[in-house]
């Protein structure tokens, strides 16, 4: 299986911070917020990384994190969005990377406390299909929530006025190589952009899409101000309880 980290857009809801960075650069406590969601895929056992950025500082992002060696990778693969046109067209920009195999998907700005190790292995002997993620939230109208019937997602709605549960699907996906096939034949939405819920929706109506219940916490960073400070007070007070090194954040400990 291959990774890839979506690390692109303007990152307008942590203006002015990100008036001149990107906000995948943004220092979360003593790292860059795009050093978490790397360390997440190595930790799951993946070792071939694709990072998609855009805007005007894709160049430090190669400044950065060069060829992966501080994540004990030998390479890190890297690609441009030159458009806002959303995670599904980010992703699309992928298939050639993807050399037919599947993979998972992370957000740059997604931060997990838990390693993904153990999905990723039982998703490596899903015959077909996707997974998602899902984790209990406080404010679903928010988010975009699964409707799950049976043990089967059925449905995802993106922010509901009404929400069928409480249960986000938070930004890591894992997909097969149909995933490029689905992302050509989407429209853009209202907003002009690809959308990934339209992505997980095609695979649910195929009936072969599965999830798993997200352990530990999970923070988007890049959600809100508020929400990239919280953020931050999280890892700060996990790596100060635990004792844990960068490199154990992610569960490995």
């Amino acid at each position: 299986m291959k990774g890839i980290v979506l690390a692109g857009g303007l990152g307008t809801r942590l203006f002015p911070l990100t008036k001149i960075t990107n906000k995948h650069l943004l220092p979360v406590y003593d790292k860059p917020m795009i050093y978490y969601p790397i360390q997440t895929l190595v930790d799951a056992g993946i070792r071939e990384i694709m990072i998609v950025t855009g805007g005007n500082n894709a160049g430090d992002f190669l400044k950065l994190l060069g060829n992966g060696s501080e994540f004990g990778l030998k390479h890190l693969n890297f690609t441009y969005q030159s458009s806002e046109g959303g995670i599904a067209e980010a992703v699309g920009l992928c298939e050639y990377f993807s050399e037919g195999q599947k993979v998972v998907i992370i957000l740059g700005d997604n931060i997990l406390e838990k390693s993904i190790k153990d999905d990723v292995a039982r998703f490596k002997k899903q015959k077909d299909g996707a997974m998602i993620f899902l984790k209990k939230v406080n404010n679903p109208g928010e988010y975009g929530i699964a409707e799950v019937k049976s043990g089967k997602v059925v449905n995802i709605i993106e922010k509901p006025k009404k929400p069928k549960s409480d249960l986000a699907v938070i930004g890591v996906y894992m997909y097969d190589n149909r995933v490029f096939e689905i992302v050509r034949t989407l429209k853009p939405s209202k907003r002009g952009e690809l959308e990934i819920t339209d992505v997980n929706n095609a695979y649910i109506g195929a009936g072969s899409m599965s999830y798993s219940i997200l352990k530990g916490r999970w923070a988007d960073a890049g959600e809100s101000i508020d929400a990239y400070n919280d953020t931050i007070n999280f890892v700060r007070k996990y790596r100060k309880n635990s004792r844990q090194s960068f490199g154990k954040f992610n569960g490995g400990g």
